[in-house]
């Protein structure tokens, strides 16, 4: 899942952002709002979590403008007043969902896990594909009856091929997806992660590589 965090508050910002990673979760960071109505115009995000009241342009302005340009990602409003009518008026403008400041991070995650499911094909939490479990509430991974330790990037690829549910998914795509702005396109990362979940999987072939293409889970698994 990638997610954008627009917040003029560093330090609320990187705390958001570090613990959003922790959940496998690619996140870029934006300080101000014409700044994040460029980022929503130029990149794909399942989710922005859009502070109201932005410096350069104000959230409500950011948030009018995704729509209008057509921007399918999912708008999280954050604001530090959470009377009703604050809410309403958020909601009015066209935010899909609405947390006042201070908010408990899990459910700031509750709500992004949700919305994000809104934005793209249903994918349920259990994940079942060529004799791998995936828990995903638990961030568990089980295959042929035996746990699989993975770290957060480990399991933030699984997740994507599971989801595709025997697709191919392109390296470009696990690198927007599962890490952030930042990678390098050149890198080997996707490769090396690659070859780690292979080595911690009873069959290293259930991931495939397509030539030219991407990865993708085994079709023929059952």
């Amino acid at each position: 899942m990638r997610v954008l965090i627009a917040e003029d508050e560093r330090i609320l910002a990187d705390f958001i952002a570090d613990g959003l990673r922790q959940q496998a979760m690619a996140v870029d960071i934006v300080h101000d709002g014409l700044t994040a109505v460029d980022k929503l115009a130029d990149d794909e995000y399942d989710v922005v979590v859009l502070d109201r009241d932005l410096p350069g342009k104000h959230g409500d302005d950011v948030c009018r403008e995704a729509i209008a340009q057509g921007v399918h990602t999912r708008i999280l409003m954050l604001t530090a007043m959470g009377d009703v009518r604050e809410r309403v008026a958020g909601l009015r403008i066209g935010a899909d969902d609405y947390l006042a400041k201070p908010f408990d991070f899990d459910e700031l995650v509750a709500r992004i896990d949700a919305l994000a499911r809104r934005a793209r094909p249903v994918v349920p939490p259990v994940i079942k594909r060529a004799g791998i479990e995936m828990d995903t509430a638990l961030r568990q991974v089980v295959h042929n009856g035996r746990h699989i330790p993975l770290s957060i990037k480990e399991f933030g690829v699984l997740h994507a091929l599971l989801a595709a549910d025997g697709a191919v998914v392109s390296a470009e795509t696990l690198l927007t997806s599962v890490w952030d702005e930042n990678a390098d396109p050149f890198t080997s990362a996707v490769r090396i992660v690659m070859s780690r979940l292979r080595g911690k999987l009873d069959d290293p072939n259930v991931i495939e590589t397509v030539a030219g293409a991407g990865y993708r889970i085994r079709r023929d698994s059952a």
